[in-house]
């Protein structure tokens, strides 16, 4: 038997096709981009606190609420940035390789505790984050990850942070991790800790609940948690105080049917209808 005739099926297997938002997340020159315009604009705002010396953080203060924010005093207080880590700090391309090489299977706890725990040479800093992360800690602005990561796994998630340039990072001080405080994924009760020894300008993460766990109500549905976030009083948030990252591959932002998401108002029903 020829060679071409043993291995003619696997020359002519396709591979995989990659998910959409995995293919702009991870693959293109667009979401690369994006990503370090974010970090220019977080490290150029940081900066610019760090002289001034705020008199607010941008942690919502206990009493807040979406439609009335107010913010914790700073007092003496040093300069802290907050921020998220995946896919905010770094891209979990080895996780997300085996999830589309698995199209279609559900999300796993076990399967992304092993990750934690074993996939630190398979992961990247997001573009920019490196330099601006730089940056801000020779400003004299500590730089504090808060991360639904575990507690549990704290040396090895450290380690995956230190390795790619992150860091430093050291858990319990500037790396905060979900079981350190209170029990579940609610990330307020962190900051609150944070914000006990820190004065925090600036946050960032991809999803709304990395700046506050109020976009988390489960009440809160898709077309009004929308409007909360680009109307009204935090509008002016987004680029001052807080930093928000593309993630078009999962979270809370990953909702909505075609009444949420397309208005009445705003439906063009194409003429000569369907072809």
């Amino acid at each position: 038997m020829g060679a071409a005739a043993l291995f003619g099926s696997a020359a002519s297997a396709q591979p995989p096709s990659v998910p959409p938002g995995m293919q702009w997340l991870y693959g293109s020159g667009e979401g690369g981009a994006t990503s370090i315009q974010a970090y220019h604009a977080f490290r150029n705002y940081v900066l610019a606190a760090a002289g001034h010396r705020p008199r607010y953080s941008v942690v919502f203060a206990p009493n807040a609420t979406l439609a009335a924010p107010r913010f914790l005093p700073c007092g003496r207080r040093p300069l802290a940035v907050v921020l998220d880590v995946d896919e905010t700090a770094l891209q979990n391309l080895g996780f997300e390789y085996d999830d589309a090489t698995h199209p279609g299977r559900a999300y796993d706890q076990q399967r992304w505790n092993d990750w934690e725990r074993t996939g630190a040479d398979a992961v990247l800093p997001i573009p920019g984050a490196v330099t601006a992360l730089n940056d801000i800690r020779r400003a004299g602005v500590t730089v504090i990850f808060n991360t639904n990561r575990l507690a549990a796994q704290a040396a090895a998630n450290e380690a995956t942070l230190n390795n790619i340039g992150l860091g430093p990072v050291r858990h319990g001080s500037t790396l905060w991790l979900q079981g350190d405080v209170a029990s579940g994924s609610a990330k307020d009760p962190r900051r609150a800790a944070i914000s006990a020894r820190y004065c925090v300008v600036a946050m960032a993460g991809d999803q709304l609940g990395d700046f506050t766990d109020l976009f988390n109500a489960r009440t809160l549905g898709v077309a009004e948690r929308r409007r909360a976030a680009i109307s009204g009083p935090l509008a002016n948030l987004w680029g001052n105080g807080w930093f928000v990252l593309a993630n078009p591959v999962y979270g809370s932002g990953l909702r909505g049917n075609v009444d949420d998401v397309f208005p009445a108002d705003r439906r063009w029903p194409a003429p000569g209808g369907a072809r």
